[in-house]
């Protein structure tokens, strides 16, 4: 029987995780989801692709997009067993639900979206968290987006706070913090197809 790899990246903005997932992926022939998952949760939810992107790895979404998007957003809708539940916990749901059906299914490189809190209960999940400091992420983010220096550091913050305050809220566990990880990295040490390696070889050890 073929070992089933589970790998869930946890990633600081411009620390390379999308890239780093990727090349995981690609270096062991399974499957990475990071984007491309919203579309798996759209078909398997019946929620609308571009509500989920809007809502993708944020605690709340905005005003204006909720009421032109759904003019019941500020209401409460009801799960199949009758408890309440906003539209981002509808989206956050529908997306723990898609990636444990994905994890069940077989192999799979996960980037964010707390994959590492809803895999958290099954056997040989390795939870990584990918950190740089922040020079260099803002050297990243300006090359990669055109930014300025400004423009770069800003990002980088809006980005981050967006993710920890999502994590935090539908996790127990801490955004960042080492304890709530497997395996932390500092990707500007090795680069990002280096460090894919060294986690690969870590996942193969378990």
């Amino acid at each position: 029987m073929e070992k089933k790899t589970l790998i869930t990246i946890g990633r600081q903005f411009g620390s390379n995780g999308r890239i780093i997932g990727e090349t995981i992926g690609k270096k062991m022939g399974i499957p990475c989801y990071d984007k491309q998952l919203i579309k798996r949760v759209a078909k398997e939810s019946g929620l609308w692709e571009d509500l989920l992107d809007e809502l993708d790895e944020k605690r709340s979404n905005s005003f204006l997009y909720s009421v032109v998007m759904d003019p019941y957003a500020f209401s409460y809708s009801f799960d199949k067993q009758g408890f309440g539940m906003t539209l981002n916990q509808k989206a956050f749901m529908a997306t723990y639900n898609t990636i444990e059906n994905i994890a069940k299914e077989g192999s799979g490189v996960f980037v964010g979206r707390c994959a590492d809190y809803v895999l958290r209960n099954m056997d040989k999940v390795l939870s990584v968290f990918l950190y740089a400091p922040v020079e260099v992420r803002i050297r990243t983010i300006m090359d990669r987006f055109g930014l300025s220096e400004k423009q770069a550091k800003e990002q980088i913050q809006k980005e981050d706070k967006a993710r920890a305050s999502y994590y935090n809220y539908y996790t127990s566990n801490k955004w960042g913090k080492m304890e709530s990880y497997d395996l932390c990295i500092d990707t500007s040490i090795l680069g990002p197809e280096k460090t894919a390696e060294q986690i690969i070889s870590f996942s193969e050890s378990l």
